[in-house]
């Protein structure tokens, strides 16, 4: 192919299943990557003279399936399907620019910081989800840590995990972050709520096989001590008496500039994505503020957290957005060719 050729949509693709969770078919994909590879005479992506990546940032099931934990509606009430509808196209006509693509998986276990079993109140009751604790409701007794957890997260030391807990909430709330909130069980490592969406495991599976290129998976969030929004940082990353508990994702933060262009899609727009390019852009700025031209993010394929009637993100995650574009970021839709895109030479 040409580098200004869009690429057509492999006939496997099902726009209607996107929404859906199904078994991949893998061998009959790699066949199928092997033979689209050569009839549109794809290259190795080794071979790249402008290198692409594409960040996918939590597009799991737990996030992007309607009627899973925390599906990402956004304000039409489908957002996370729409937008993977629009990644998974983005991904098949562009097979030929991508040269890896690197999906974080948000990944959690039941003992965390910001599960309901963590925490207790005076009645021994576990808080309901969507609950947020303040530095107030810890220092009134509203909410402690649930003694129960002491074993499995500080080795019994049920006094260190209440201090501790104590200085995480006060860190987010020195830090002028979101308040502690307590999610929903979701993404739970060994359960379908943590799988990619099915749709996008096959695009990036036959990408894969089409160009020879690795994907590369990016865990994040299982320290049971702090929140990780970020893939490129967590929430906290030392404990109430300085000690290290958690480290930024410095080697990804340089692979990720070593490239001639970083693609940014995925869920949620309000949360983990606006949290990652922040990070990302903190960065830049202390490296080289014009590396931010590099940066594009697919302001079509991401959606706001919203809750009807309780909880809207969208004019934040849209002011987060601006904020980047004001600093160099790049705001672009998929359906746009790569090639028209600024500063990107093919």
């Amino acid at each position: 192919m040409t580098q200004a050729t869009q690429l057509p949509i492999p006939e496997h693709f099902d726009a209607k299943k996107v929404g859906e969770v199904w078994r991949v078919p893998y061998l009959e994909r790699a066949a199928g990557a092997k033979k689209w590879a050569k009839q549109h005479d794809i290259a190795p992506a080794a071979t790249d003279k402008t290198r692409i990546c594409l960040l996918a940032i939590d597009v799991q099931n737990t996030f992007c399936i309607p009627d899973f934990e925390l599906f990402v509606a956004g304000r039409s009430g489908t957002g996370a399907v729409d937008d993977n509808l629009r990644l998974c196209e983005f991904i098949y006509r562009n097979l030929g620019r991508i040269t890896a693509i690197a999906p974080t998986m948000d990944t959690h276990t039941a003992m965390q910081i910001f599960h309901p079993f963590f925490w207790i109140d005076k009645e021994g009751n576990n808080p309901p989800p969507l609950t947020q604790i303040s530095i107030e409701d810890v220092e009134q007794g509203k909410w402690k840590v649930n003694p129960a957890v002491a074993h499995s997260i500080a080795g019994g030391n049920e006094v260190w995990l209440q201090k501790y807990a104590h200085h995480y909430v006060k860190t987010l709330n020195l830090d002028s972050k979101y308040p502690l909130t307590v999610w929903p069980y979701h993404a739970i490592l060994g359960g379908i709520s943590h799988a990619l969406v099915s749709a996008l495991e096959e695009a990036m599976f036959f990408h894969n096989h089409v160009r020879h290129s690795q994907t590369q998976f990016e865990v994040k969030g299982g320290n049971p001590l702090t929140e990780n929004y970020s893939v490129l940082r967590p929430e906290v990353l030392e404990d109430h008496e300085g000690r290290a508990i958690a480290q930024k994702n410095t080697p990804l933060i340089d692979q990720l500039l070593a490239f001639d262009a970083v693609i940014i899609a995925g869920q949620a727009k309000s949360h983990c994505v606006a949290w990652t390019i922040e990070d990302l852009l903190t960065d830049i700025q202390e490296r080289d503020p014009s590396l931010a031209r590099k940066i594009y993010l697919l302001s079509d394929c991401t959606s706001p957290v919203v809750v009807p009637d309780v909880v809207d993100f969208t004019e934040a995650a849209d002011a987060a957005f601006q904020r980047f574009a004001d600093a160099g970021m790049n705001i672009v839709q998929s359906t746009e060719a790569i090639a028209a895109w600024p500063g990107i030479s093919l």
